[in-house]
């Protein structure tokens, strides 16, 4: 069941992504060479606590095993739920930033892909494509239009270039919880509900640069692809409401590009 947000739940999570993106803002320029992951995930702990905020990520349950740390961080093949560790991030790697914010009980979830000091240009590439089919999705959410039409945008635009595009994974609907419905495809496939006032969505391209087909690693969580190529993902939380498209968390292409 979609659940449509009244003016005052738009509102508070509204509050919630824009300081889930003033800590993004902070955090971006840490994340470079010779930083452990684990200590990303202890700044992020820190600074949302500080916040008033809860990390959304901490805890959550998939198949009965609860998730370790506040923030996904998934390098190079690792496309999504990547978990901190001792990991040193190196030269030229591409580094996922995955996180989401509980501030008063409206949630919001965002992601961005790093660059790590001097990245190959295919690496450069893939990054600013994905980036921009997040965008060519947005462009598609109207109210009263279909979903799969901003699944059809984020395909047009990744298709040209041949890269695989995740399709057991997508955007959700969120706000109240952190994953609802509706589902939101990267491939035009399954339901195609109506888009209506009120609905807030997470619209999340994970691209590949080889194969789209993917592997879940032994702990549970962390998905790479299968032929071990890099692979980018972008995300916003959008809203619909008074027949206009706000994206709710704020653009940080400028500490990227």
């Amino acid at each position: 069941m979609i659940r449509l947000k009244n003016e005052k739940q738009i509102n508070g999570i509204r509050t919630s992504c824009k300081l889930l993106s003033t800590m993004y803002r902070e955090l971006i320029p840490l994340v470079k060479p010779g930083v452990q992951t684990i200590e990303i995930d202890q700044w992020v702990q820190a600074w949302i606590k500080k916040m008033g905020g809860r990390p959304v990520f901490l805890g959550y349950v998939l198949k009965k095993n609860p998730f370790p740390a506040a923030i996904y961080i998934s390098i190079n093949e690792e496309v999504i739920h990547g978990i901190p560790c001792k990991r040193r991030i190196r030269e030229g790697d591409l580094v996922s930033l995955d996180c989401g914010i509980d501030l008063g009980g409206y949630i919001s979830d965002q992601a961005v892909s790093i660059e790590a000091g001097r990245v190959s240009a295919e690496v450069k590439k893939i990054n600013r494509i994905t980036n921009e089919s997040l965008y060519k999705g947005i462009e598609a959410v109207k109210a009263g239009d279909r979903l799969l039409q901003v699944s059809r945008a984020v395909e047009s635009h990744i298709k040209p270039n041949g890269y695989g595009i995740v399709h057991e994974y997508c955007g959700h609907g969120v706000g109240l919880a952190l994953h609802e419905d509706p589902h939101v495809p990267n491939t035009p496939h399954g339901a195609n509900p109506k888009m209506n006032n009120g609905m807030v969505i997470a619209i999340e391209p994970m691209i590949n640069l080889g194969t789209a087909d993917i592997e879940i690693l032994d702990d549970g969580w962390t998905i790479v692809t299968s032929d071990n190529r890099v692979s980018a993902h972008w995300e916003h939380t959008v809203a619909i409401f008074g027949g206009k498209t706000e994206i709710l968390t704020e653009r940080l292409e400028d500490l990227v590009f």
